[in-house]
């Protein structure tokens, strides 16, 4: 898989962190449920001591700068406290250059109506469970989303596709779930 440097940059920094973790339970396809993600990290001069906690959903997108037109059309239709909640959570998290690209009027649109239309779209992109990379089967399957549609996931060895929307950075851990970042916006389920 290739990844742009700016978006690597970014990426690298929360990769680096999600690789401290493990999880306890494998989360399957349809319930996509999972245990506590506990890691532990080497204190200088030996030992061991407790590596830092993970934040949410909402404090890994928000710090990661890839995707902050999504974090503020998160809080714009009122679902930053939703996602920053005991989850888990799976969330395709478009970047900002994939929001560059919709059409300025139907996103202004979108943000007129915030805990509507722009709710409903921005629930499309998150499922209930933590789903990661691998849990995902060889060939794909399909999930229901938030606003009650469903997404179907296709998976052909390490790619992973959303329709025509690809996942560019898998599996960035946060304390309520998992965040895919994706080069695209889904707007209608595919399934």
């Amino acid at each position: 898989m290739r990844i742009s440097r700016p978006l690597a940059a970014v990426v690298l920094p929360l990769a680096l962190l999600a690789a401290g973790c493990a999880d306890d339970e494998k989360a399957s396809t349809d319930t996509a449920e999972s245990g506590a993600t506990t890691t532990t990290a080497a204190a200088e001069g030996g030992g061991s001591a407790a590596a830092p906690e993970l934040e949410t959903i909402v404090g890994v997108a928000t710090g990661s700068g890839t995707v902050s037109t999504l974090t503020d059309l998160v809080v714009k239709a009122g679902l930053a406290e939703a996602l920053s909640g005991e989850g888990p959570f799976t969330v395709f998290a478009p970047t900002n250059a994939a929001f560059g690209a919709v059409d300025p009027a139907t996103l202004a649109t979108l943000a007129a109506d915030p805990t509507g239309a722009l709710a409903d779209v921005l629930k499309l992109h998150v499922v209930a469970g933590k789903i990661t990379a691998a849990d995902i089967p060889e060939g794909g399957t399909v999930v229901e989303t938030l606003n009650g549609g469903k997404l179907r996931i296709d998976k052909m060895g390490d790619a992973v596709m959303i329709g025509d929307v690809k996942v560019i950075a898998p599996d960035v851990e946060a304390s309520n779930g998992v965040i895919h970042v994706i080069d695209g916006v889904i707007t209608a389920p595919n399934a």
